[in-house]
């Protein structure tokens, strides 16, 4: 070998051995900032058998064989019924590829739709206990580690309206309710007020202990239970809101001492950051983006038409929302992008979720008494289970309108037209829904507005008729196809329309609308006997359900419902003193409009 040859070769030596060195002294840099970047997908398992823990280690490349062995046995297990195993597996799965989102899709979507149903109807809890696993995977877990995908949102958003919201499970209404009870507690008043308050409430624990009246608050509950004496700042508030809402759990001294601070800025101030801290840590709900989504897509205020009141967080549909315009935040942020089927898909979730409001967004729970002994006698024990009742809420309508109109316009391209067409589609069949539904409680005028923007969007020949003519060619169309919450709609709206009429002292035409209403009802009940999945509420109960509608619609003059009132009182007292609140609230509200 010549000699400018070795010079060569012990160069390149000496330069490889300080390139490898220096690299090998950056290792520890560049391992620590993946796993702060969450780009470590090689974790080890936790609580895996020794086999899998060899596999996932030594098999490296082969890591996707892996993958594919523990699916085919999760699905294997769950066909067997062995939910809780088939569970494990899933988390494995998602561990073993966790930058993967169809992996996480998958798994949630078969926990909350697959694994749910293979339980009986008849044992509901268990059936929302793997609904609820299905979602929880994706909100925490699932989009913490992929924050860009926005399939998962989708998926979330798509769980919640359609498992959650929708009628396709027989156990959909003890899902809502469940939904509801979870959150009620956290919305204080749900005004306006209150969510900015939570908005501007501190977001870390240590902020909010910097409060003296506040510590002060807290160290007098810590010495009060031992529950919270060495909890960390999220077990401390979830007994701290258990003791709000079940104070029997706890000894009477925790109890005196909310009682001693009750009423003092401390507890107001720690009670919004406790409810507010539970919403962004548990549950996932930033209250900044709430309040936004409230001012966007909040009911319309009918005394001041410019003005949004909160959505009713208690609603699966607005949950779907709430993860719909969540990822469709994160796609907007990459540049250049082209639209996808996916993006298209969240947007349609989002519209039809206001469309759902619109249709049926006004939430009631009642509590149902069950008898839980064969005695019939008055000693018969008994227990109370709530069950809910979902209404018409017009005051959605300009939500959604304005909502759909902005994606109708997104997608006008060329290269979007199946898309676009689609959502013209579903744009038409809503203003026929909401012109029908105006016209049937009364709003005639509103009713006019909404049929001349169908007739200018899409002139189409079945709409050149009268409204009073098309109207009734609806109502025939209703008839034919009914589903519960176009029955439920057609119902209340009828009743809503003979309250409107009872008021005016037009008694025929009211005593026809309750009539066509029964008939809506026993036809309904007739087609449809499906006890769990289709039932309507009973027929008294629609009636009053319609009748408080009718006295909380802020588009009828204060004197007409005091009119109605009027007549309830001397016609049918034992109702009226169901509604004896409302009068006073009525009177002054007559008093200002004169």
């Amino acid at each position: 070998m010549r000699l400018h040859d070795a010079i060569v070769l012990f160069v390149c030596i000496v330069l490889a051995v300080v390139l490898l060195t220096i690299a090998g002294m950056r290792l520890d840099y560049i391992n620590s900032q993946r796993a702060e970047m969450k780009l470590i997908i090689n974790e080890p398992l936790e609580n895996a058998p020794p086999s899998l823990a060899f596999a996932t280690v030594a098999m490296g490349a082969f890591r996707g064989l892996v993958v594919d062995a523990l699916w085919i046995r999760a699905d294997n297990l769950k066909e067997q019924g062995q939910f809780f195993d088939a569970r494990q597996l899933a988390e494995w799965i998602t561990i073993l590829q966790p930058r993967f989102a169809a992996v996480w899709e998958f798994q949630a979507w078969n926990m909350a739709y697959n694994i749910s149903v293979a339980i009986p109807a008849t044992q509901p809890d268990q059936r929302w206990r793997w609904v609820k696993n299905g979602y929880e995977l994706l909100r925490d877990q699932g989009i913490s580690l992929n924050p860009k995908s926005i399939e998962l949102y989708r998926e979330l958003a798509r769980i919640f309206q359609h498992k959650i919201g929708g009628v396709t499970d027989d156990a959909h209404k003890y899902y809502k309710v469940q939904l509801a009870l979870t959150m009620e507690p956290l919305l204080g008043p749900a005004d306006n007020e209150y969510f900015e308050a939570l908005t501007k409430t501190p977001t870390k624990w240590q902020q909010i202990i910097e409060n003296k009246d506040v510590a002060e608050l807290i160290a007098a509950l810590r010495a009060a239970e031992d529950v919270f004496t060495d909890a960390d700042a999220g077990k401390f508030v979830d007994n701290y809101l258990a003791l709000r809402q079940n104070p029997k759990r706890f000894k009477p001294s925790a109890i005196e001492t909310i009682d001693k601070f009750r009423g003092t800025p401390a507890l107001e101030k720690f009670d919004i950051f406790a409810k507010a801290y539970y919403l962004r840590n548990t549950l996932k709900l930033d209250p900044v983006l709430m309040q936004q989504l409230n001012k966007t897509y909040g009911p319309i205020d009918f005394s001041d038409p410019n003005k949004h009141l909160p959505l009713d967080w208690r609603h699966p549909d607005s949950h779907a929302i709430y993860w719909g315009v969540k990822g469709l935040k994160e796609v907007a942020k990459e540049e250049n992008r082209e639209i996808s089927i996916v993006e298209t898909n969240t947007d349609r979730i989002v519209v039809h979720s206001l469309q759902n409001l619109f249709r049926y967004g006004k939430i009631f729970l009642y509590d149902v008494p069950i008898v839980t002994s064969e005695d019939s006698s008055e000693q018969a024990e008994q227990r109370v289970e709530k069950t809910i009742y979902l209404r018409p809420d017009l005051r959605m309508f300009q939500p959604y309108n304005e909502a759909m109109l902005a994606v109708l316009e997104k997608h006008k391209r060329p290269d979007d037209e199946g898309s676009y067409k689609s959502l013209q589609d579903g744009h038409r069949n809503m203003l026929k829904n909401a012109i029908f539904l105006f016209y049937q409680t009364g709003h005639i005028s509103e009713a006019q507005k909404i049929y001349s923007q169908l007739r200018k969007l899409y002139p189409l020949e079945e709409f050149k008729v009268p409204l009073a003519v098309f109207a009734r060619n609806r109502f025939r169309e209703e008839l034919e196809g009914l589903g519960i919450f176009d029955a439920q709609e057609q119902i209340v709206a009828l009743l809503r329309e003979s309250y409107f009429r009872y008021a005016l002292r037009d008694d025929d035409a009211a005593s026809g609308s309750e009539k066509l209403a029964q008939e809506v009802w026993e036809r309904y009940q007739q087609e449809y006997p499906d006890e769990y999945r289709v039932d309507l509420a009973k027929l008294p109960v629609l009636r009053y359900l319609a009748l408080l509608d009718f006295l909380n619609d802020e588009q009828y003059p204060p004197n007409l419902r005091l009119n109605l009132l009027g007549r309830i009182k001397i016609e049918r007292p034992e109702l009226y003193r169901e509604f004896e609140q409302y009068v006073e609230q009525l009177r002054k509200k007559a008093e200002m409009a004169e």
